[in-house]
């Protein structure tokens, strides 16, 4: 056991004078960070609580897009009527994460900077993890990967990032606003997340001590023909093998835009807006929605027990397309 201190900011520029401290972590929901901390995966010395702070409205913007607060709890920003009208795909992508008790308490924010749930990573009795110990190894190539990428990954990392909420977000180019001791920025959520390259123990291009204040949604294009499908082993409470965030916009039958990308598969949504500008201009069919599926999983790397994902992953894109084609 270690003693650990414990500050409650009162406004945005209090919690980025405390976490300027050594080994401090904001916490929002804790639905993350408690579990990593009891793993002893993360030992903060300093817990800096940022729930009073005031990053949990909901509202429009003045160009006709949406500022989602950080601290909003996942349930709220799913169930606000207009992300529920105007954003529908981010609203199925919510609920299809983790279970209610959990989305009452996880915020926005710490959804985006959750850690991945690979099991070397998560038990400190693997040594091997390049995650956790820079330079120990990636005991999951080797081992046991059922769940790992198949898209993005390195020598030093193949696993995955688990959130929903970040798939539909990138399908939707939202984006995170930032507040740091070097001001405020705003990151494209297709820049967050990294890949793991050498340095897999770095998630997102995020400063330890900038917080995230808001994610920004542009104009609402995709109100009527989105799915999000999740392909997980039991109905609730698991972590996606695949999942798709799909949106169209559709006039008379033929695709005006597209957007696709895939969890489950990478250490990061995983988009390509070259793969959907194929759907452009053409009218929605499984034979297209294959060679869009076929674009996107260009490259994929699998490895001894995750083999069955690109089959599937082929498979949840032209049912995913195909499902938002016929919603309205």
């Amino acid at each position: 056991m270690h003693s650990i201190e414990y500050d409650r900011a009162g406004d945005p520029a209090q919690a980025l004078r405390l976490i300027a401290q050594p080994n401090a972590k904001f916490i929002g929901g804790g639905t993350n960070l408690l579990d990593l901390m009891k793993g002893d995966v993360e030992q903060p010395a300093r817990l800096v609580d940022i729930n009073r702070i005031g990053l949990d409205r909901i509202a429009e913007l003045p160009g006709g897009g949406l500022r989602i607060g950080a601290l909003a709890r996942n349930s709220d920003a799913a169930n606000h009527p207009l992300v529920r009208t105007r954003y529908p795909l981010l609203s199925q992508a919510l609920l299809a994460g983790a279970s209610g008790q959990l989305r009452n308490m996880a915020t926005m924010g710490g959804n985006l900077l959750q850690r991945t749930r690979c099991p070397y990573f998560m038990d400190t009795a693997f040594d091997m993890c390049n995650k956790r110990r820079p330079g120990s190894g990636c005991g999951a190539r080797e081992g046991y990967n059922r769940m790992h990428a198949i898209l993005g990954a390195s020598e030093a990392c193949i696993a995955v990032h688990p959130s929903d909420m970040a798939v539909a977000l990138a399908a939707l180019d939202a984006t995170v606003q930032v507040s740091g001791p070097q001001g405020e920025r705003a990151i494209p959520l297709a820049e967050f997340h990294r890949l793991p390259g050498t340095t897999p123990q770095f998630d997102t291009v995020l400063d330890p001590r900038e917080l995230i204040t808001a994610i920004d949604l542009p104009p609402p294009l995709f109100q009527q023909h989105v799915h999000y499908l999740k392909v997980r082993d039991r109905a609730s409470y698991a972590f996606a093998l695949v999942s798709v965030a799909a949106a169209l916009e559709m006039e008379g039958g033929v695709v005006r835009q597209a957007r696709v990308a895939l969890g489950g598969v990478a250490h990061k949504p995983w988009r390509l807006p070259a793969a959907e500008a194929q759907l452009a201009g053409q009218s929605l069919s499984d034979e297209r929605s294959g060679a869009l599926a076929d674009a996107l999983l260009a490259g994929a790397r699998p490895f001894r027990d995750n083999r069955f994902k690109i089959d599937l992953a082929r498979r949840a894109i032209v049912r995913a397309l195909r499902n938002a084609g016929e919603s309205a």
